[in-house]
């Protein structure tokens, strides 16, 4: 029997998880709303619809490194990552990985959980349309929303 991941989207309300475990990029006890950004994340243990344990990592000397976070919560076990805003970079590293990703997240990193756990968390199709130009990985030629400065062909700046 083939392993297949539990998608928020395919899980009916209240159905239950066995064992999994999910990273949240966290500010305080907040989900961080940009992935990117995140110089923490919690990881959390789901065990039968309940929260069962938590840990968390630094990840400051992986900000904006796709392939190097993706890596990182790989080595953890982690299965799923819930976020609020995450860029289509990061999106596909952590995929590549072999990662779930959930995005539309906002409020305490336990809430969130907790509500992944019971099966009711929504994830959006939102996907970060912004860049800050404090980090250099390379793809602002990328159709985005808005900038913070200049320089871009996509006509908003």
């Amino acid at each position: 029997m083939s392993k297949e991941l539990l998608s928020n989207k395919s899980r009916k309300k209240g159905s239950k998880i066995m064992s999994r475990k999910i990273a949240i990029p966290t500010v305080g006890d907040q989900v961080n709303p940009h992935f990117g950004r995140s110089e923490a994340f919690t990881l959390l243990t789901i065990e039968d619809q309940k929260v069962t344990s938590q840990e968390i990592i630094a990840t400051a000397d992986y900000k904006h490194q796709h392939e190097g976070i993706a890596q990182l919560l790989k080595s953890k076990k982690v299965e799923t990552v819930i976020c609020g805003g995450i860029g289509p970079g990061a999106i596909a590293g952590l995929e590549n990985a072999g990662i779930e990703v959930l995005r539309g997240a906002s409020g305490s990193v336990i809430s969130v959980a907790e509500s992944y756990a019971a099966g009711t968390f929504v994830s959006t199709s939102t996907v970060c349309n912004h860049h800050h130009h404090d980090h250099g990985h390379g793809h602002h030629d990328q159709s985005c929303g808005h900038h913070h400065q200049g320089g871009h062909s996509c006509g908003h700046h």
